[in-house]
C-alpha cells in the first residue's frame, strides 16, 4: 500500500461529550471510561474544564495520575486564571496538554465576547504565550471558525503559532458548514497562514445537520492530522464526530483515505457499550459500526449472500470492532480466581475490595441466572457507579395487579446502618416505589426519564434500568441492575439520589 497519513485522535468524551444533557459522569466514572479510551488507543483524552466546577477538577486530576499511555488534555478560556487551574489539575500528567479557544466569528466577537478583533487577537498570543511557560503541548482553538471571516481566522491561526500553539484546531462548532466548505476553509488556512508547515492541525465537528463524520473526514486530504472525535458520537445538541465511524471509516476505506489512527478497534465494542451503560442512553440499533443492528441481516436474499461469503453483506467484521462470537460461559460453580482473571481479561484493573465485592454479587447472579456471559459481568462491573452510598435497598414488597391500585412498601438503609421504610400508592409498581422513596427522602424530585434493556439473552436475563432524575437544577443518570426489574427499577432511583447527594442536590443527615 502507497503511504499512509497518521491522523491522531484527541477524544472529547469526558468534555464535550459529557455536555449531553443529562449525561453528566462523577469523577470515578470519568476515571473509569478514562482508562478504557486508554485501552482503546486514543491520543489524547480530554479530561474536563477544570475551572468550572469541583468535579471536573477532580476529575482532570484522578484521571492525569492514572494515565500514562496518552495525552491529558485540560480545557481553558483565554484567561490566566483558567490556564493556572488547568495546570494544577494536570500536576500528575505524564503528558499534560492546555486546550486554550476562543470565538473567531464576527457573531460570537460581538454578541457573547463583546471584544473587537484586535481585542481576540490580543487575548489569544497572551493566554497561549502563558500557558507555554507551564505546559509542555498548547493547544489552540477557534470556536465557530466554519462562521468565521476567512482573513480573520487565518490571522488569529498565525498569531497562535507565533505565540507557541503546537496545535491550531477549527471547530464547525454548530454543525453548519458542509464537506466542501469545510475542506476549502482548511485549505484557504493552510495556504495563507505563515508556519503553519510546524504546526499540528486538528478539526472538530458537531453534528446537527448529520455531516459531522462527512465534514472530518473531508479534511484528511488538504492537511488536517488531528481529528476531535467522541464514543458514540455523544455531545451538545446533536453530538460530536462518532469516534468509531471516523476510526473504521480510516480502516475500512483506506484506499481512499490512505490514512490511519493507534486506535486499537478491538476495543471499540467494548469502549461503547462502556459509555452507555454509564451514562445511561442505549446506542440506537441502527447506529453505524457499534448499533446492535450494524451485522444482522434480516433479508432472505442477505442472509443467503453472507451464508455464502460475508463479503458480500458486510465490509467489515463483528470482531474487527470486538464483538466475540463465542467466549467463555460462567455458572454457579465458577471460583473466585476464574471470575478475578476474567475481569482482568476484559480489561478491567480493579482493586481488591472491589473485586471481592463483585464477586459476591456475581455469585447471588448465579443463583438466579444459569449462565453469565462477559455482558452479564461488564454490566455488574458498570452497576458499581463509584458513587457513595449515602442509602442502598434493604427490601420491598409490591402488591399488583390489573384490578388493585398498585403498593409498594420500601426499606432503604443509610450509611449508618438505620433503616427507613414507607408505604405509597401509585398507577404502576415502579411508580409506587418511587413515591415511597420519595416520601422517606421528604425532597421534591422529578423522573425526567426511564427506560429498561436487556443486558443479554433468555428468559433469565439482566434487566438494566436507567433513570434520569432532577432535583432543584441538577440532573442526573442512575442505572439499576438485575433479573427482577422492579428491583433494578428500585435501585436505578436510588442510584440517581445517591449522584444528587454527592452533588448537594438533595440534603443528607447522616
Amino acid at each position: 500500500m502507497e503511504y499512509s497519513k497518521r491522523i491522531y485522535i484527541f477524544d472529547t468524551t469526558l468534555r464535550d461529550g459529557e455536555q449531553t444533557p443529562g449525561c453528566s459522569m462523577n469523577p470515578q466514572e470519568k476515571l473509569t471510561m478514562a482508562r478504557q479510551l486508554e485501552r482503546l488507543g486514543v491520543d489524547t483524552i480530554e479530561a474536563g474544564f477544570p475551572v468550572s466546577n469541583a468535579s471536573d477538577f477532580e476529575a482532570v486530576s484522578l484521571i492525569s495520575s492514572a494515565i500514562k499511555n496518552c495525552r491529558i488534555a485540560a480545557l481553558c478560556r483565554a484567561t490566566k486564571g483558567d490556564i493556572e487551574t488547568a495546570m494544577l489539575a494536570l500536576k500528575k500528567a505524564v503528558n499534560p496538554l492546555i486546550h486554550i479557544f476562543i470565538a473567531t466569528s464576527d457573531l460570537h466577537m460581538q454578541y457573547k465576547l463583546r471584544m473587537e478583533p484586535e481585542e481576540v487577537l490580543s487575548r489569544i498570543y497572551e493566554s497561549i504565550s502563558y500557558a507555554k511557560k507551564y505546559a509542555p503541548i498548547v493547544q489552540w482553538s477557534a470556536e465557530d471558525a466554519s462562521r468565521s471571516d476567512i482573513d480573520f481566522l487565518c490571522r488569529a491561526a498565525e498569531t497562535a503559532i507565533e505565540a507557541g500553539a503546537d496545535i491550531v484546531n477549527f471547530a464547525d462548532t454548530v454543525g453548519y458548514s458542509t464537506p466542501s466548505e469545510l475542506r476549502n476553509m482548511i485549505r484557504a488556512i493552510k495556504e495563507r497562514t505563515k508556519g503553519i508547515e510546524n504546526v499540528d492541525v486538528g478539526i472538530h465537528c458537531h453534528n446537527d445537520l448529520g455531516m459531522a463524520v462527512a465534514n472530518s473526514l473531508s479534511c484528511i486530504g488538504v492537511g488536517v492530522n488531528q481529528i476531535d472525535c467522541t464514543l458514540n458520537g455523544i455531545g451538545e445538541r446533536a453530538g460530536n464526530a462518532a469516534l468509531e465511524e471516523i476510526v473504521m471509516a480510516l480502516n475500512t476505506r483506506s484506499d481512499v483515505y490512505r490514512a490511519h489512527t493507534g486506535v486499537k478497534t478491538e476495543q471499540i465494542y467494548r469502549s461503547s457499550s462502556m459509555l452507555s451503560r454509564i451514562i445511561g442512553i442505549s446506542v440506537p440499533k441502527n447506529k453505524p459500526i457499534v448499533g446492535e443492528n450494524a451485522f444482522q441481516h434480516e433479508s432472505g436474499i442477505h442472509q443467503h449472500g453472507v451464508m455464502a461469503n460475508r463479503a458480500t453483506y458486510e465490509i467489515m467484521t463483528p470482531e474487527s470492532i470486538g464483538i466475540k462470537t463465542s467466549g467463555i460461559v460462567f455458572g454457579k460453580h465458577s471460583g473466585s480466581h476464574a471470575f478475578f482473571e476474567r475481569v482482568r481479561e476484559l480489561g478491567y484493573d480493579l482493586g481488591q475490595e472491589l473485586l471481592d465485592d463483585l464477586f459476591l454479587e456475581f455469585k447471588a447472579l448465579t443463583e438466579k441466572k444459569q449462565e453469565i456471559t462477559d455482558f452479564d459481568i461488564e454490566a455488574l462491573i458498570a452497576s458499581k457507579t463509584h458513587t457513595r452510598q449515602f442509602y442502598k435497598l434493604d427490601r420491598f414488597v409490591i402488591n399488583s395487579g390489573n384490578t388493585i391500585r398498585p403498593t409498594s412498601i420500601v426499606r432503604i438503609e443509610k450509611e449508618n446502618g438505620e433503616k427507613l421504610e414507607a408505604v405509597a400508592t401509585g398507577e404502576g409498581p415502579v411508580y409506587a416505589s418511587y413515591e415511597a422513596i420519595g416520601q422517606i427522602l421528604a425532597q421534591e424530585l422529578t423522573l425526567e426519564d426511564y427506560s429498561i434493556r436487556s443486558v443479554s439473552e433468555g428468559g433469565d436475563a439482566l434487566g438494566e434500568v436507567a433513570v434520569r432524575v432532577k432535583a432543584g437544577n441538577r440532573t442526573v443518570m442512575g442505572r439499576g441492575l438485575s433479573t427482577d426489574i422492579l428491583e433494578s427499577s428500585i435501585n436505578a432511583y436510588i442510584s440517581a439520589i445517591n449522584k444528587l447527594i454527592a452533588l448537594g442536590a438533595l440534603s443528607y443527615t447522616k
